[in-house]
Parts: structure tokens; C-alpha cells; sequence
């Protein structure tokens, strides 16, 4: 048939492995395709683009939830786009909480290494950070 896809020329095509099509297939992400008479698993293209879709979101670090919930908006085109629009906002708050938190570990990391004048353990600055985190300058718990 043409415009069909067995599952691994489907994963070579969006970029992602034949176990993780099986997995999003598994949890609902990815609808069932259809079964030859060999009960092969064929898709079509609406499936290599549901897949691209999935896969962008995830490298956007999109969880799997916002993902389900965005899939659902989009299989309703004449919905309002507020609510992808809150999903998204919301994941760039997260992701800006995330970097603040990095920034402060980078902080607190890169003092501890400056502080560190390369002599022994029992001297070592990391060591003594590392072990009384009230020695620390920056609140940097992840």
C-alpha cells in the first residue's frame, strides 16, 4: 500500500526508536494503526506527523502530560488556543525556575573551586563545602 509505514521505517522517519513508538502507542499518544492480514502494524503519514509532533514537544521538554493535553487541542482545530497557550506558559516558567536554580549551583560551584588552593584532602575547600552545606553562600538545592 502506498503512503504506508511499517514501525521501523515510521521511527527512522520521525527520529525516534521503534521502542519508543511502541511506548507512546502504549499510553495513548499514539493511536492504534491499522493491522495488515499478518497483524503488521502499518501507519500512515498522519502518524509520522503525530510522532514529529511528540518528539518536538519532548525535545522542548514538554512532559508527557502536556503533551497529552496538547495533542487533545490539536485534534480539535476550532478550539480557542489560550489553553496551549497556558500549557505553554506555564512550561517556560518551569524552565526559567530550572535556570535560576542552575545559576545558582554554577555560583556555588565555581566559589567552591576558587576557594580550592589545590592542597591536600584534609585542606581541600570542596571537601569542607561539600560536607557542611551551611558553608554554602547560595541557596542552590535542586
Amino acid at each position: 500500500m502506498e503512503g504506508q509505514f511499517t514501525i521501523g521505517p515510521l521511527a527512522e522517519a520521525s527520529g525516534v526508536k521503534v521502542q519508543t513508538v511502541r511506548y507512546y502507542e502504549q499510553i495513548g499518544l499514539m493511536p492504534a494503526p491499522h493491522r495488515s492480514e499478518g497483524n503488521q502494524r502499518l501507519y500512515s503519514q498522519p502518524h509520522v506527523d503525530r510522532l514529529a509532533f511528540i518528539r518536538h514537544a519532548r525535545d522542548l521538554g514538554f512532559s508527557l502530560n502536556d503533551v497529552r493535553e496538547l495533542l487533545e487541542l490539536q485534534d480539535k482545530p476550532d478550539l480557542s488556543c489560550g489553553e496551549a497557550d497556558q500549557i505553554a506558559s506555564q512550561h517556560l516558567n518551569e524552565i526559567e525556575r530550572k535556570i535560576m536554580r542552575l545559576q545558582a549551583l554554577k555560583t556555588e560551584l565555581a566559589r567552591m573551586v576558587d576557594q580550592c588552593a589545590g592542597g591536600v584532602i584534609s585542606n581541600c575547600r570542596v571537601i569542607e563545602i561539600l560536607s557542611n552545606h551551611d558553608k554554602c553562600v547560595t541557596d542552590h538545592k535542586l
